[in-house]
């Protein structure tokens, strides 16, 4: 959902603007909670460099269990494993990054990649608080 139509009305002085503005804002933060809602209800998975150590994460980040390979018990020492278990971790972790990445930039029209790549776009409303406020 896209205010723009709305600020534009607001910024014009039409009659009725503010409400709709508001209803259309309220509609867009609805879409956002619920997708995030949504999100926090994946589960997302990561593992170590060679496969042994599995962790689930929920779409938040929050560590929800870690699987290890029994072989794997035999193989590592304490700090290895302690090693492989925080990078499969990692990996979860990363991977549920991405994707809350992903919906924030569908539900903002932003383009996902580097986030030094993305420009912050102006306010559409800055000029029309700053008028009603005394402060062109």
């Amino acid at each position: 959902m896209n205010p723009n139509r709305q600020i534009a009305a607001f910024g014009s002085g039409k009659e009725g603007a503010v409400p709709e503005l508001l209803r259309e804002v309220n509609g867009w933060l609805d879409g956002f909670t619920g997708a995030l809602r949504e999100l926090n209800e994946q589960e997302v998975e990561g593992r170590d460099a060679d496969g042994q150590v599995l962790a689930k994460v929920t779409g938040s980040g929050r560590l929800l269990a870690v699987t290890v390979d029994p072989r794997v018990m035999h193989a590592l020492d304490h700090v290895a494993l302690g090693e492989a278990v925080c990078q499969a971790i990692q990996e979860a972790r990363a991977a549920a990054a991405t994707a809350m990445t992903e919906t924030i930039a569908d539900l903002t029209g932003q383009p996902t990649g580097d986030p030094s790549d993305v420009r912050t776009p102006d306010d559409p409303l800055a000029p029309y608080i700053q008028a009603l406020l005394g402060k062109e």
